[in-house]
């Protein structure tokens, strides 16, 4: 027992020299220990160190995240966010638009018969005149090539078989030229003493006969002169000698004209302020006055026809003689049932109204000289009002009472299309069909360098396969356009390139993508790919500089050995 109380003793007083020495140490943290040198390395601890499959786990599973990223995602984004341009043929198209590509010509044949010459005195006229027309001729678009007719032509023939124009050479006492009113015929009489001899080298008959197909042929080399300064064409191309004064005069009567379409709407309307009269015979007057000149418009243009009866139309000038200023507001727009555009066809408004006002004066520039009565007038782009005075009894419009209002709505008819003004119907309708086709070519190649303007200055725009296929198909018809420039061909292949040209410009899925602009899409992507895209660079960043780390390390280790 003394022995077992002394080991306690001695373990209790080891105990407490050990717990002194504890606090000694605590006491005094900056004491010297080991000869005055402290050792904060070896009261650290060390992680252990990466296991070389823990390592290459790591970067396995980083790379795959990239993989995926870069190999499936990118990829798959770049499919479904990519807008698609279809290839345009960008050059070709502006060089339309500048003129580059085509030239206007337009070759026009003219016959002439001189059954009363023999063939060597016509050969030698006709030989004459084409020399006098080629030097008085100053523009290059209009080529007039003169042919002989044969022989066994008889003078009662209305015209050769695509001549633009009929020459017929008569005998007679003096030097005269007649143009048939109903056929594009020109009769020229001649004295015999002026034909020509084989050896001389003019005449004065072959200069009278190119200055009157100059004559007859200068508005329409007018109208199509204006139509290409109006568009961006070589300075080349360009005609000259269009003065200030014709220039200003063509301007208003494009402007009040119409803008071409193949199918117009005619609407015949008949107003009146009170109960009577209640019915018309429209039909039977646009039989009999109009339709001959829908008929030989009909190669240019269709017509659809529709007619109404209005009772109790109140115009909207009260005043019993109109004047100038009144015009604009003579039609009740508040009442008056004009409908709109049917089936996409312009309407074009003829207004029949019957009452006992009168027009003081027609308004500068809403018609020519030869329109300005006191009984109609026309609107630009719009249509005609026809004043139609009848007694206050009158229940019935018979066909007869309407043939001066047809008449007039037939003749401002042609000047909404643009028709032009001097010469026979037949001669202005073909000069019609070459001006529509000159004006139509210029159109779809105008449409098809802004085209290409706009899908250079936009080029996240999208340009669908459809857009290329219109171009396709509108630079195909205006090459045949261009060839057949002047004939029925010509205004057929210059009217389906224009159409083209129009549906490939505004094609709906394109337009839509010129209001989405490039901040749109940052303020799309930068939401999505912030959270995603910051964990998988810094990993990728951490990734590197520990390869880096390593790889040094080794470097130094096996230096080390070397040593």
């Amino acid at each position: 027992m003394p022995a077992r109380r002394q080991i306690d003793n001695g373990a209790a007083s080891a105990k407490t020299t050990s717990s002194q020495a504890t606090v000694s140490s605590i006491a005094a943290p900056n004491a010297p220990s080991n000869g005055g040198v402290a050792d904060t390395t070896s009261t650290r601890k060390q992680p252990p160190p990466e296991k070389p499959s823990d390592v290459r786990r790591r970067t396995y599973v980083i790379l795959s995240f990239w993989v995926i990223v870069v190999l499936l995602g990118l990829p798959i984004w770049w499919e479904t966010t990519t807008i698609y341009r279809a290839n345009l043929p960008l050059s070709e198209m502006l060089d339309w638009a500048d003129g580059k590509a085509c030239r206007p010509v337009f070759p026009l044949r003219i016959s002439i018969q001189a059954n009363s010459l023999h063939e060597q005195e016509a050969q030698n006229l006709l030989r004459l005149t084409q020399h006098a027309l080629d030097d008085l001729n100053d523009f290059s678009g209009h080529h007039l090539r003169l042919q002989l007719s044969p022989p066994a032509a008889k003078e009662t023939e209305k015209d050769d078989d695509g001549a633009a124009l009929t020459i017929r050479l008569i005998p007679g006492e003096s030097t005269t030229s007649t143009l048939d009113p109903y056929a594009p015929i020109l009769d020229i009489t001649y004295p015999p003493h002026t034909i020509p001899s084989p050896s001389s080298s003019s005449s004065s008959l072959a200069t009278y006969v190119a200055t009157q197909l100059r004559t007859t042929f200068a508005e329409e080399q007018a109208i199509i002169s204006y139509l290409l300064s109006s568009h961006s064409m070589p300075s080349d191309h360009r005609p000259q000698g269009l003065t200030p004064e014709a220039a200003d005069s063509l301007s208003k009567r494009t402007t009040r004209s119409l803008k071409y379409a193949p199918t117009y709407h005619l609407t015949f309307s008949l107003f009146t302020s009170g109960p009577l009269p209640s019915s018309w015979d429209i039909e039977a007057a646009i039989a009999e006055f109009m339709k001959p000149v829908l008929d030989v418009l009909s190669p240019i243009h269709n017509f659809t026809i529709d007619t109404q009866v209005q009772l109790y139309a109140t115009p909207g000038v009260q005043s019993q003689v109109l004047t100038k200023e009144d015009l604009s507001s003579f039609i009740n727009a508040a009442e008056w049932p004009l409908s709109p555009s049917i089936g996409g066809a312009p309407t074009i408004n003829f207004i029949v109204f019957v009452g006992n006002q009168t027009i003081h004066a027609a308004p500068q520039g809403t018609a020519d000289e030869t329109d300005r009565t006191s009984q109609s007038w026309l609107i630009p782009q719009w249509g005609t009002v026809y004043l139609l005075p009848l007694p206050s009894d009158t229940t019935h419009v018979s066909a007869e009472k309407l043939k001066q209002s047809l008449l007039t709505f037939t003749s401002h008819l042609l000047s909404l299309t643009g028709t032009p003004q001097s010469g026979s119907l037949p001669l202005r309708l073909s000069t019609l069909a070459r001006i529509r086709s000159a004006d139509l070519l210029l159109r779809a190649s105008s449409t098809l360098g802004s085209l290409a303007r706009l899908a250079l200055a936009l080029p996240s725009i999208s340009i669908p396969e459809s857009v290329a296929d219109g171009v396709s198909t509108t630079m195909s018809h205006l090459r045949l356009a261009c060839e057949t420039l002047g004939g029925p061909e010509g205004l057929a292949h210059a009217r389906v390139a224009e159409a083209e040209a129009e549906r490939a410009f505004f094609e709906k899925s394109m337009v839509g993508q010129l209001y989405f602009p490039d901040e749109h899409k940052l303020a799309v992507y930068i939401p999505l790919l912030g959270p995603v895209g910051v964990p998988l660079l810094l990993g990728l960043l951490n990734e590197i500089k520990a390869w880096r780390k390593r790889r040094r390390e080794r470097a130094e280790h096996a230096a080390k050995k070397r040593e």
